[in-house]
């Protein structure tokens, strides 16, 4: 055969050109690489430079906005190298998403081949039957939609969801419009959990009011019914009490209390204590070392200073003091201050990051291990709350007359005595009880902070109550009075701002923030809690002391309807 003869559709290529341009082209590949490096460097070395300014100018209370020549070259750099950044990178991700949505078709590999027979070392000619085989997850891979818009049917998009080429998440971001998102949402997953949320709606609420603040990709909502007790006669004032609960009884033993309370004319609330808690652990190489950021913390010399830079976080959080514990070389630092009408768990956060940011100062070998040690206590029982207190600490008192014990709770005050002291009392104590001395404290506190947009896991050291009862007067008066040392309660953000949980504030006279004295609506609410708990604890104590609990149950928490029918 003679190797001279080529066909005619060959293309043939000179080894030394071949070569030079190969390292032609592996110079430019290089070079992007090369600057994007360059770049990458100069955006960490500007950030840091910057970063150190800022910390100095806030520890020495510069104002941010006085810069200095090097301060604004560097924000040039940092700014010039994030538009580098972007673009360089943006390539990446924009073509990925073609590729992996099957816009990159590998069915035009031939008409590229063909419109590039000049680099080719094969037959162009070939069909494109003879060209491998496209990868079982490409060929089968559903394409995305060419564009989201508002004009696409939802099924579209249900399906879209369910495939995976839209994730759930993005729905609100990519439509531009919360309730359809939350409706496609809940179509998707019944289509792939195969359940029916027939009973789950949609309609009726406004998912704009709950996008990045309180609640994360939405199919529904879920009905609790609101029933109001009272009034409830507190410190001179009448209160009509919101409760969201689904216990048949609750309500109505509440609105019994409460009319026990304002027959005898009335309940008496104060609050002891007004701070919210964040305790952060941080850890050192010894004890000893540990121990002296301990008695740094603890010397009233440094308070000021250690509370300037707390309070520089917001216009309402103002540090009160700060409770250390040490536990080997790890020590637990309980910063309390006050939030004004805002629950304050963000509040108090923020000020104490700005504490840990001030003192890498002066101990740099201080280790962070967590912004919360668990030393706060949030969202547990915890004997420090217990005793230190945790949001508003309130103690609420009332004298019941004996012929509105006999008339309306139907018993008598010595077997209310009693029975506070054997169960509410002993019975806790045997129980080995941690702040749960009462008898169904959590209840009120619950319904409350459900109407009411309050975080209900806080319930759980929100509920902590201690219940006593004294026969006075010569025996004929009981004086019932509750405790409740950790009420976390706020007027207004997070569930505050809702439609219901706003009106239901409203109700209360308490909604939103208190324009004469910050905090002072939400230490109300606090009282408003205790004074509920104060006619809950009475009404069921007196239930139970005269036998009727079981009998009130039976009537009011059982449904004599058939539900099957009704669903159906």
């Amino acid at each position: 055969m003679d190797l001279r003869r080529r066909p005619a559709n060959a293309v043939v290529f000179s080894d030394e050109p071949f070569k030079t341009k190969n390292l032609k082209k592996n110079d430019s590949q290089s070079l992007p690489y090369l600057t994007s490096a360059m770049f990458f460097s100069l955006f960490f070395s500007v950030s840091y430079f910057l970063l150190l300014r800022w910390r100095e100018k806030i520890r020495t209370s510069t104002p941010l906005h006085f810069v200095t020549i090097s301060e604004i070259a560097a924000m040039f750099s940092l700014i010039a190298s994030v538009i580098y950044l972007m673009a360089f990178f943006g390539i990446a991700f924009i073509l990925h998403p073609f590729a992996a949505s099957g816009a990159v078709n590998y069915d035009d590999e031939p008409d590229f081949i063909a419109k590039n027979s000049g680099n080719c070392l094969v037959d162009c000619s070939a069909p494109s039957s003879k060209l491998p085989p496209l990868p079982p997850k490409i060929a089968n891979r559903k394409p995305l939609p060419e564009s989201l818009t508002l004009s696409m049917e939802d099924e579209e998009l249900v399906q879209a969801v369910v495939s995976g080429s839209i994730p759930s998440y993005s729905l609100e971001s990519k439509l531009g419009d919360c309730r359809r998102a939350a409706a496609i949402r809940h179509q998707a997953v019944e289509s792939v959990t195969g359940k029916s949320l027939e009973g789950l709606p949609v309609e009726g609420f406004n998912y704009d009011s709950i996008l990045g603040q309180c609640c994360e990709m939405p199919i529904g909502f879920v009905q609790i019914p609101v029933g109001v007790a009272g009034p409830l006669m507190l410190d001179g004032k009448e209160y009509t009490v919101p409760m969201a609960t689904t216990e048949g009884c609750l309500v109505a033993s509440i609105n019994r209390g409460c009319k026990a309370i304002y027959v005898s004319g009335g309940a008496s609330a104060v609050v002891l204590r007004d701070g919210m808690t964040r305790a952060p652990v941080v850890r050192f190489n010894s004890a000893k070392r540990a121990s002296q950021l301990k008695f740094y913390l603890e010397d009233p010399l440094n308070f000021d200073s250690l509370a300037h830079t707390f309070n520089k976080s917001s216009r309402f959080g103002r540090l009160q003091h700060i409770k250390c514990a040490l536990a080997g070389k790890n020590l637990y630092m309980r910063f309390t201050c006050s939030t004004g009408d805002a629950m304050g768990m963000n509040m108090v956060s923020k000020g104490v990051q700005n504490v840990l940011d001030f003192l890498q100062n002066d101990f740099p070998d201080m280790d962070v291990i967590g912004i919360s040690g668990n030393f706060c206590s949030d969202k547990k029982a915890a004997a420090v709350n217990w005793i230190e207190g945790r949001g508003k600490s309130v103690v609420c008192e009332a004298v019941i007359k004996e012929e509105v014990v006999k008339k309306v709770l139907k018993t008598s005050v010595e077997a209310l005595v009693e029975l506070n002291m054997l169960k509410n009392l002993t019975g806790s104590a045997m129980a080995g009880a941690l702040g749960g001395f009462n008898a169904h404290a959590s209840n009120i506190v619950s319904a409350i902070f459900l109407a009411t947009g309050q975080d209900p896991a806080q319930n759980v050291e929100s509920s902590h109550c201690m219940t006593m009862m004294e026969a006075v007067n010569n025996g004929k008066d009981l004086h019932i009075s509750v405790t409740m040392p950790s009420i976390e309660v706020g007027t207004v953000g997070g569930g505050t701002q809702l439609a219901s949980q706003s009106a239901c504030l409203n109700l209360l006279g308490v909604k939103g923030a208190s324009k004469e004295a910050p905090g002072a609506n939400s230490r109300q609410l606090a009282t408003i809690v205790a004074g509920s708990v104060l006619a809950g604890e009475l009404s069921l104590m007196s239930a139970i002391a005269a036998g009727q609990l079981v009998k009130s149950h039976m009537k009011y928490n059982r449904s004599s309807k058939d539900v099957t029918k009704i669903a159906s």
